[in-house]
């Protein structure tokens, strides 16, 4: 062998030599976690998508790159409220390390009957302590946390003193509920306490799906009710353009919680900003996932609500918006 083929034998050698150092090594190099999400929602992505991708964005302005170091599991019942168990078993199934319910109680109920372990944080709950899901809001025990939509049910005493300004002559009030929310029971009574101080008959009617609205506007127009408030529902929020037709060709000026409804075409809104709540929604799946215990961190209620108006729709069906009400209004739609 000459001593130029040696030389190339000797660096020849030397590669090797370096590349399973270098694959020893990098298979020493401890493999990078990827944190599981489950995402459990009781309405559609299409009704949600807004708000899904705020959370996303949180994740990732925290460090999270789906496909990286990151997995969503997401699961959308739609609607039908009789998938959730089993949608909520199956995020169980995969161990995922965190679940996000996401459409109130009904949610939040089937995740806890799935475990009681991984934890669970909610993302727009309404009365989470009187519903039973958490011992109280500050120490909140179990491994369930997260975010209300509202102070209470409460606010819908104040959506009732609002539609009352709105409308001075205001008599008859129509409250659309769908019986099968929990937490449709605790917003009614804080109606009704409302009502009678304001000097406001209540007609409630029940819609359970979209099939309903047809007889339910039918009531309440052989009723003479001169406006209504929804008492929010995931199930309903799927089919908001439909209600917001109804409420339209009715004639009848209308108070709901999402801004989605005044975006689809309703008179009114007052509430929190859901989308934000998203939002913090991610960083609390942040601590968990570094290990922070759900029982450890408070529940946490918004300080801040907002009044959104569409004039639009005040000039379609020929209410006058008084001027004080339009000042306290933090969007308008014209």
């Amino acid at each position: 062998m000459t001593a130029q083929a040696q030389r190339r034998v000797r660096v020849f050698a030397l590669w090797a030599w370096l590349a399973a150092l270098g694959g020893i090594a990098a298979a020493q190099q401890p493999q990078a976690r990827i944190a599981r999400v489950g995402f459990l929602s009781g309405a559609s992505f299409a009704t949600t998508r807004v708000r899904v991708e705020a959370f996303r964005q949180s994740l990732r302005a925290l460090g999270y790159a789906e496909g990286k170091n990151l997995v969503i599991e997401w699961r959308f019942a739609e609607g039908n409220f009789d998938r959730l168990p089993s949608l909520a078993e199956e995020l169980v199934q995969l161990k995922v390390d965190v679940i996000v319910v996401a459409g109130g109680e009904p949610v939040a109920y089937a995740a806890k009957q799935a475990t009681r372990t991984t934890p669970i944080v909610m993302a727009n709950a309404f009365d989470p302590v009187a519903s039973g899901l958490v011992a109280s809001l500050a120490r909140p025990g179990g491994n369930i946390t997260g975010f209300t939509t509202t102070p209470g049910p409460e606010i819908h005493g104040k959506q009732t003193e609002l539609l009352k300004e709105t409308i001075p002559k205001l008599r008859h009030l129509g409250v659309l509920t769908n019986p099968t929310n929990p937490f449709n029971a605790f917003a009614l009574r804080a109606i009704q306490s409302a009502a009678p101080k304001l000097g406001v008959s209540l007609q409630v009617v029940e819609a359970r799906s979209a099939d309903d609205f047809q007889a339910n506007f039918a009531s309440l127009t052989a009723r003479g009710v001169d406006a209504l408030l929804q008492v929010p529902d995931p199930t309903l929020l799927d089919h908001r353009a439909r209600l917001v037709e109804f409420e339209s060709k009715n004639r009848l000026p209308a108070m709901h919680t999402s801004f989605e409804y005044v975006d689809a075409g309703a008179l009114m809104a007052y509430g929190t900003n859901r989308t934000e709540l998203f939002r913090r929604t991610a960083a609390y799946v942040d601590k968990i996932l570094k290990g922070a215990k759900p029982a450890d961190m408070p529940v946490e209620q918004p300080t801040k609500f907002e009044l959104v108006i569409n004039l639009k729709t005040a000039k379609l069906i020929g209410l006058t918006i008084p001027p004080a009400v339009l000042a306290r209004a933090d969007r308008v739609i014209r």
